[in-house]
């Protein structure tokens, strides 16, 4: 049994939880497709829990910018938080996510962080069975929308394990997925928001920053949605 975790991006409550699922269901492997940096403040935390268990990780957008010490070009708020983890981070971990990988295959199972064009930064808001025809493999797996998905396309099955640490999808439970002999299993699972919440407090950032985990949204409170095309 494989789980595939995604965007925990310094929530270390969120990680703790899934994690303890994942070992309840007894998975042998664990798969993170990346974005473990951005957006709130216990980044060592995530990733000492990761190199721990060894855990497979992909480069993230989030990643990327912290370890090239560059700007998210599209959010203010996730660049106090990155500029936050940049003096925070240890030196060892910083190494350890300067070593993730752009993407990971086996036998017949894909995965990236955002998409096949752009593993970095493509954003799959808009899934039809064209986009994977050329693609070889089975199962595909990406993060980065913060949506949890699962599309069959016939001979293809792409799968968004949805976010460990900011659900965007209106639901604020943590999200994973499952690959259990052939079958995909979305799983949602409940955390210690309030402990994420008084930990950006503890690190003087403003409620505006973490109060959406609350609902499962964006910062600012919006919500995102995938739409699945014929």
């Amino acid at each position: 049994m494989l789980a595939i975790i995604s965007d925990i991006h310094g929530n270390y409550p969120a990680l703790e939880a899934v994690i303890a699922d994942i070992d309840r269901l007894n998975c042998e492997q664990v798969i993170c497709l990346g974005d473990v940096a951005g957006y709130y403040c216990m980044i060592n935390d995530c990733i000492d829990l990761l190199r721990e268990r060894n855990i497979v990780n992909l480069m993230g957008n989030h990643d990327d910018y912290l370890v090239h010490n560059k700007p998210c070009p599209r959010s203010n708020s996730a660049n106090a938080c990155l500029d936050y983890q940049r003096v925070t981070i240890t030196e060892h971990n910083h190494n350890w996510l300067s070593r993730s990988l752009p993407k990971y295959n086996f036998e017949d199972l894909r995965f990236v962080h955002a998409g096949w064009n752009d593993s970095l930064d493509e954003y799959l808001y808009d899934l039809n069975a064209d986009y994977f025809k050329d693609i070889e493999g089975k199962y595909f797996f990406s993060g980065h929308t913060h949506v949890q998905v699962l599309l069959n396309l016939g001979e293809k099955i792409y799968c968004n394990p949805g976010a460990v640490g900011q659900p965007r999808d209106g639901d604020w439970r943590a999200a994973y997925a499952i690959l259990d002999h052939g079958q995909i299993l979305l799983r949602r699972i409940e955390y210690d928001v309030d402990r994420i919440a008084s930990a950006m407090k503890d690190a003087h950032f403003d409620p505006y920053y973490y109060t959406n985990l609350y609902n499962g949204t964006r910062i600012g409170g919006q919500i995102s949605k995938t739409t699945i095309r014929e």
